[in-house]
Parts: structure tokens; C-alpha cells; sequence
């Protein structure tokens, strides 16, 4: 059995206050974030994360926003914006680029104990092909996910690993996710346990 962390791009362009794309709210959630770092860290977990990394001309990106489909730029490649904020850095990280060849990859995987961070240029991070061959590769079977925004990129990293990986069971950390429109919460949560997904606060994962 192998269990992860999985965090969903808690970045600083989503969490500070002054941030590109602040997800309201997303400040009260950095000590359980925090929490939920060190121990996974101190357990031996690995943590499995995500964090947009955009270029000029990426999909999402536009002067005109919807906020739905299409955001204003955020987290382009190399900011300030685009890094992970304190509380979730990660250990010995193994960073896969959104072009990196799944050969590739699942080779330097094999090699590698620390964490892994996926790059991406959408908010579904699916769209690294790296994605399924890793998490395939890594044998996960159960997956405790957390980070923002629950209406956006969590919203597709827990759907993708529902449709991709139906075998992992999957735990959202119910106290450490912020939505761009808190009014969804409810409904998106309570469609994903009707799925089958827990639900969990960080003192019921971490017991303290």
C-alpha cells in the first residue's frame, strides 16, 4: 500500500493576499497546510504536487478573463508568483515539466525517494502527460489531497484521478482547500463523496 500527499498548487500567486490570482480566504488555510507538510515529511510520505508554471500565450491565459475557462496571467514561469509559498516546500523534489517525454520521466522516477512536483500550463494537471505513467509507476493506492483552488485545479486533479485512477482512494482535507467561489463548496464536495471520496480535517489526518 503507498500513500501520498498530494498538493495542489499552494503557490503564492493563489495564497498571498497581493497574489496574481488570490483565491479569497486561501491565507486561513497556511497553518494546516503546514501541518500537513511536516507531517507527511516526518512520516516518510512522499508528497505528489502540482504548480502552474505558465508562458505568454498559454490557453488559460487572457486580458479578458472569464474565470472560468480563461484567467488572468498568473504564475508565469520564473516570478515570485510562481513559487510555493513557505509553509509546503518540498523535500528533495523531482520536478516534471509539462514536456518532458513519460519515459523520461518513469527513469528518473525509478531513481528518485523525495517528492515530485508536476508542472503544468492548465488547471488540469492531466494535461503533463507525466501524470498517469508516474502515478501508475509509483503504485499509489491512496491519494490525501489538499490546495487551491477546490473549484478550479482541485476540481480537476480529484476528477482525474476518479476517471484515471479509480483504484486510489482518495481523502480531501477539508479545513486545507479555499475555493475562488466558496458558494461551490458544498456542491462539489458532496459530488465527490456521493464518488466515494472521504472526507477529512487536517487533526483527523495528522491526530494532533
Amino acid at each position: 500500500m503507498t500513500r501520498v500527499f498530494w498538493d495542489v498548487d499552494t503557490q503564492v500567486d493563489f495564497i498571498e493576499p497581493d497574489g496574481k490570482l488570490y483565491v479569497p480566504g486561501s491565507e486561513t488555510i497556511r497553518r494546516n497546510l503546514a501541518r500537513l507538510t511536516t507531517f507527511a515529511h516526518d512520516h516518510g510520505i512522499r508528497i505528489v504536487a502540482s504548480s502552474d508554471c505558465h508562458v505568454p500565450g498559454d490557453e488559460e491565459l487572457s486580458g479578458d478573463p472569464d474565470f472560468a475557462d480563461t484567467f488572468p496571467p498568473h504564475c508565469m514561469q520564473g516570478t515570485p508568483g510562481q513559487a510555493r509559498i513557505p509553509e509546503t516546500q518540498l523535500r528533495d523534489a523531482l520536478v516534471i515539466e509539462p514536456d518532458t517525454a513519460p519515459t523520461e520521466a518513469l527513469a528518473l522516477l525509478e531513481r528518485h525517494d523525495g517528492d515530485l512536483l508536476f508542472h503544468k500550463r492548465h488547471f488540469d494537471v492531466f494535461t503533463n502527460p507525466c501524470v498517469t505513467p508516474c502515478v501508475e509507476a509509483s503504485g499509489i493506492t491512496e491519494a490525501t489531497l489538499y490546495g487551491v483552488a477546490l473549484d478550479v485545479c482541485n476540481r480537476y486533479a480529484v476528477e482525474g484521478l476518479l476517471e484515471h485512477h479509480p483504484t486510489i482512494a482518495i481523502t480531501v482535507v477539508t479545513d486545507a482547500v479555499r475555493a475562488i467561489d466558496e458558494a461551490r463548496r458544498d456542491e462539489l464536495l458532496g459530488g465527490w463523496q456521493a464518488r466515494g471520496v472521504t472526507m477529512a480535517t487536517t487533526e483527523e489526518i495528522t491526530g494532533v
